[in-house]
């Protein structure tokens, strides 16, 4: 995909997320259920690599490592992340002349000294230029597991779409000004959503590679909703969700609700009644998707459809949770299904206790 805009860091989409958890074999069965492979070990450290497609999660359980103190701090939990740059010396210089905080991290998921600075929550964001087959961070730190796929297809997740932070209220403009200041992100979408009992906003920021997206999102003034259930169960802000692009949904879903994942559920009939009214003309399996539980977004203007297919998981490690979709010309991320969606969610927080509700 050519730069959208300028890109002085010369970003190149996601390179991996990484994880950790206080708690031993919390990540590992969650991954392999949503069709992860183990597919290499490091060397002489304890982390290891699953992948799925073009998504690479490092799970590191290395003893008073960085990721060890943030997953005591935080739970099970992404602790990490990783963009990819043509040069990693010329853009973490860039990246500190612009006020970044350095990360020193000797106790990092690998051998190599990875270049990074202090992102979200105080989670290292890696700047990683060495990712050609063959000549990876992986094929230096890692041993792959003989036998394996290096490249598993899984359940047909392809790659990182994107990826929330959650913020605290006021703080939004802050982390936007972040990635502006830094890696020329802009603001692509503006969301003020508001459900029965709560709210938020939500600003999106994409990279000028159009590969790395990171939606921002904000407790409205009405409190005590979605993110601040989220700041409160995480203890402060961090990676909300991260969301998977695949080329066949609801295949994919299948897979997953065959394999045990535990999906959001369906809004409600009326959801799916006012679908053609909304998108006429989407010619998408509206029986499907409802049995599903798939949401549908997008413009059917022009009689061209621009769609977007979603959905997502249910709470999976502590407060963060996954998303899965499909895109068909369409670049948001399901505006048009998110009152729907927010409205789910606080249905849930009420189940579950966490939203009181006069009567």
């Amino acid at each position: 995909m050519a730069d959208l805009f300028d890109n002085p860091m010369q970003l190149m989409g996601f390179e991996f997320v990484e994880f950790a958890s206080p708690t031993p074999n919390v990540l590992e069965p969650l991954f392999e259920q949503m069709g992860f492979t183990l597919v290499a070990k490091h060397r002489s450290k304890d982390v290891v690599l699953y992948r799925q497609g073009e998504v690479n999660f490092i799970v590191n359980r290395e003893p008073h490592s960085h990721a060890a103190y943030f997953a005591a701090e935080h739970g099970p939990s992404a602790c990490g992340m990783a963009f990819r740059v043509k040069d990693s010396h010329k853009a973490y210089a860039r990246a500190l002349e612009l006020g970044a905080q350095p990360v020193e991290i000797p106790t990092g998921p690998m051998e190599l000294r990875l270049p990074a600075i202090k992102g979200i929550g105080g989670a290292p964001l890696y700047l990683i230029d060495r990712f050609e087959e063959g000549k990876s961070i992986y094929d230096i730190d890692f041993e792959f597991i003989e036998g394996v796929d290096r490249h598993p297809v899984g359940h047909g997740l392809k790659l990182i779409d994107h990826l929330t932070h959650n913020v605290y209220r006021g703080r939004m403009a802050y982390w936007a000004n972040f990635y502006e200041k830094l890696f020329n992100f802009r603001e692509i979408r503006y969301f003020d959503i508001q459900g029965e009992y709560t709210g938020l906003t939500s600003k999106a920021m994409t990279a000028p590679d159009g590969k790395i997206r990171i939606p921002l999102n904000e407790e409205s003034s009405k409190g005590a909703g979605q993110i601040e259930e989220f700041l409160m169960a995480f203890n402060g802000e961090g990676i909300q969700h991260i969301a998977f692009l695949t080329d066949n949904l609801i295949e994919v879903i299948d897979r997953l609700q065959l394999a045990g994942v535990p999906l959001m559920t369906a809004p409600n009939d009326y959801y799916y009644e006012a679908l053609d009214t909304r998108l006429p003309g989407h010619g998408q399996p509206v029986e499907q998707l409802k049995s599903r539980g798939i949401l549908l977004d997008g413009t059917t203007e022009g009689g061209k459809p621009r769609l977007l297919l979603q959905i997502f998981s249910k709470t999976a490690l502590g407060p963060v949770f996954f998303e899965f979709i499909q895109r068909r010309g369409d670049e948001g991320f399901g505006e048009g299904n998110f009152k729907a969606l927010f409205e789910s969610l606080e249905r849930d927080q009420i189940e579950r206790g966490t939203l009181k509700v006069e009567a």
